[in-house]
């Protein structure tokens, strides 16, 4: 368990709890306004190592067995009580059925023991919300957004486990257009599948990250999926995945070079197959953002989730972002995986604009669209 050190608590704006369990991480956020007061996370992830993935069930009773103690972090390194707060928020989805039930369910508990608001709200909007965050790492003028509001014009690239995605945000409490998408795996799935065939071991994004340093990204020259001229068409006559993304293909095709290094009874070259993979991922998920920020008036990017802790796809948005005349935003690493920060963040963001509690009849929703901002 980590918790991110408290802030002044007497910062203006409405107090917030926010609570993250959409995958593997229990996460208990608190902020004031778009002041950070404190971010504990409670991970399960070495308890799925050894399985080469996330487990449902076992995630699920990692929540309940660290929901309690993660508060009790949190509340105590804010320096507040729950009977100090504002508002409660929790992630309702996406993500996996079992974890979200066991975050809403200790929510709803607080809500009704407590009396407060009670806000469902989008994960991956979320997500976009900590760019709100004033806190040190975000102060620096490439990083902070504007005096701490969305600025017009405002695109966020979403790169996790579960989700790759490229959104227009017109506003971040009910205005969210997703532009493109993964039409198969996520850009995080295929770093895991391809980390097992290399030998690299769960979670498989740091791992390639970090031998791909090693490697010769030229070695190989993998495939970019969908972007062929029938896919792509043209910004007159956009194709039907102008800006969306596939990555199947990519890890079918590092599969079949593993095979044929292995069939000459050759030693696989580990760290190039792992460097030419992740250049391939991050020019298409670089490529196609950028081109889909040019063509809808996107001046200024959001990159946040998971894999946006990988260097190589910060690297590399951050060049192309330059050259298109875009400034790019990135959230501190902590706060690119999951986390309850974000989810206070943004339900500080609907208590403040007037937006109504969602209650306790709401159900948590796996395959809640990006479009639905709160619940």
């Amino acid at each position: 368990m980590n918790s991110a050190p408290a802030s002044d608590p007497r910062q203006a704006g409405p107090l917030v709890l926010g609570i993250e369990s959409s995958c593997d991480e229990t996460g208990v956020g608190i902020v004031r306004g778009t002041t950070l007061l404190s971010n504990t996370v409670s991970s399960s992830m070495d308890e799925h190592v050894r399985f080469g993935g996330v487990i449902p069930e076992i995630a699920s009773r990692a929540h309940l067995d660290a929901f309690v103690p993660t508060l009790q972090e949190s509340l105590r390194t804010a320096g507040v009580t729950l009977e100090d707060v504002d508002a409660i928020a929790v992630t309702s989805g996406p993500g996996l059925a079992g974890a979200l039930m066991v975050g809403v369910c200790a929510a709803k508990a607080l809500a009704l023991a407590s009396g407060k608001p009670l806000y469902a709200i989008n994960h991956l909007v979320a997500h976009v919300g900590v760019g709100l965050l004033d806190m040190p790492e975000n102060r620096l003028p490439e990083k902070r957004l504007p005096e701490n509001r969305l600025p017009e014009n405002l695109g966020a690239l979403l790169v996790s486990g579960g989700h790759t995605e490229i959104l227009r945000i017109r506003s971040i409490t009910d205005d969210v257009e997703l532009l493109g998408s993964t039409i198969d795996d996520a850009a995080g799935e295929a770093y895991d599948k391809v980390a097992r065939l290399l030998g690299l071991g769960y979670p498989g994004g740091p791992a390639i990250d970090k031998i791909a340093r090693t490697g010769n990204p030229k070695a190989i020259r993998f495939p970019r999926g969908l972007s062929q001229p029938k896919y792509m068409g043209t910004a007159e006559e956009p194709g039907p995945h102008r800006y969306d993304w596939s990555f199947s293909g990519l890890k079918t095709a590092v599969a079949r070079c593993v095979e044929q290094f292995e069939a000459r009874g050759e030693e696989v070259p580990v760290a190039d197959i792992a460097a030419a993979f992740q250049e391939a991922v991050v020019d298409i998920i670089t490529s196609k953002a950028v081109l889909a920020c040019r063509e809808n008036g996107i001046t200024e990017l959001l990159l946040g989730g998971g894999v946006a802790a990988n260097s190589r796809l910060r690297e590399l948005t951050g060049q192309r972002c330059r050259s298109a005349g875009i400034t790019l935003h990135v959230p501190p690493l902590q706060l690119c995986t999951d986390n309850g920060a974000m989810v206070a963040a943004l339900g500080a963001q609907l208590v403040m604009a007037g937006i109504a509690p969602s209650g306790v009849a709401f159900a948590p929703d796996s395959s809640l669209p990006v479009t639905t901002v709160s619940v």
